[in-house]
């Protein structure tokens, strides 16, 4: 088994390699789901994502921040959900449900056949997922614009009715949340998911919509943000 050298090749990561977090990483490599954390991918707001070997391939690692993270911002989208009214606002017991939360609904996701990274397992504040991409991440959508895009916008579409249709919405969905990879449209990044029956989710599927048209707009690809939205919600 390789030794762990988190702290000495990442140690620029503040607030991210602790010791609860070192005892939760050892018992996932323990139990064979990753080899080693290889490199980080991003730094995000709550969490920091990281490539890690497994075999011969590549999985991606994410760790959710316990200390310097937005607790606030995510205890107030967490309330909401029928799912986790129980919750009381204890930062640690939070950023737990948080992550079991995005781990379910990528499940979710993934049974009404969206392309979506496969969620491998979690524990603690540590979700472990399939890397989109081929030898290497697939790029961000802002970072790579599709070469057909009246047909790219199309598969947006279809995804984000199939999700809504199975009692799911994104909430945070935008070109730094959607991969493309072969031309093709993978959405990543659903902690913010949130199921149809949560109060602000006709909002939340506002704001999707918003951000898909306004940004296939500076593509050319001229949408109407309310048919949009009712083609998402037509039975």
């Amino acid at each position: 088994m390789t030794q762990f050298t988190y702290q000495e090749r990442f140690k620029t990561l503040r607030g991210v390699f602790d010791e609860f977090t070192n005892r939760t990483l050892f018992e996932l490599q323990s139990r064979d789901y990753f080899d080693e954390l290889v490199s980080p991918l991003l730094i995000g707001k709550e969490s920091n994502v990281f490539l890690a070997s497994k075999g011969k391939g590549i999985v991606i690692v994410k760790i959710y921040r316990i200390q310097n993270c937005d607790f606030n911002r995510m205890f107030e989208y967490i309330k909401k959900d029928p799912r986790y009214e129980f919750l009381q606002k204890h930062r640690r017991q939070i950023i737990l449900a948080w992550t079991q939360r995005e781990y379910k609904n990528l499940i979710r996701a993934k049974k009404a056949k969206i392309r979506v990274p496969e969620a491998i397992t979690f524990m603690n504040h540590i979700l472990i997922e399939e890397m989109i991409g081929d030898k290497e991440p697939a790029p961000m959508l802002k970072d790579t614009k599709p070469k057909d895009p009246q047909r790219f916008f199309a598969l947006i579409l279809e995804d984000m009715k199939k999700l809504y249709d199975e009692g799911l919405i994104h909430g945070d969905l935008s070109p730094f949340n959607i991969l493309n990879h072969d031309e093709k449209p993978y959405f990543i990044d659903f902690s913010q998911a949130t199921l149809v029956k949560t109060p602000n989710s006709e909002e939340l599927l506002q704001r999707d919509v918003k951000n898909i048209v306004r940004f296939f707009a500076k593509l050319g690809i001229k949408e109407n943000e309310a048919e949009t939205l009712n083609k998402i919600l037509k039975k």
